[in-house]
């Protein structure tokens, strides 16, 4: 691929990623404007705005965001993705479960926790047997 269809490629990549969290923050703000909790919808809109703005500000300064970005990072920064994604499925997981055992605790029924969990354990499990496969 020629260099300039390359740096369109991570620069597109560079900027989509802030834009994906300034739109899912815009969606946040009208749900909850909807939903009657205009505050919580600012509160949700910020935090994505501000995560974007570092993304911005990460893209033009920081060789390890360029590198993830790429069409085709090299074997560090795939490493580093994949584990940085790995570890975003664990403090997820590990965050619904723990609501799902408050939720428990408090005499409710744990929806939607359950349902999370019981995803990421079914998921794990088939990510376990497609790739025991394919690698």
């Amino acid at each position: 691929m020629p260099t300039r269809a390359q740096q369109m490629t991570g620069d597109t990549a560079r900027r989509s990623v802030p834009g994906f969290f300034l739109v899912l923050g815009g969606a946040c703000l009208v749900a909850a404007t909807f939903g009657g909790h205009l505050a919580l919808g600012l509160v949700a809109f910020g935090i994505l705005a501000a995560c974007s703005l570092a993304l911005v500000l990460l893209g033009r300064r920081s060789e390890t965001y360029q590198g993830l970005t790429d069409k085709a990072p090299d074997e560090r920064f795939a490493r580093i993705g994949g584990r940085a994604w790995a570890g975003t499925g664990i403090v997820l997981t590990v965050g619904n479960l723990c609501a799902f055992i408050g939720e428990l605790a408090s005499g409710r029924s744990g929806d939607p926790y359950f349902w999370f969990v019981a995803i990421a354990a079914v998921s794990y499990i088939g990510f376990v047997a497609f790739w025991s496969r394919h690698a």
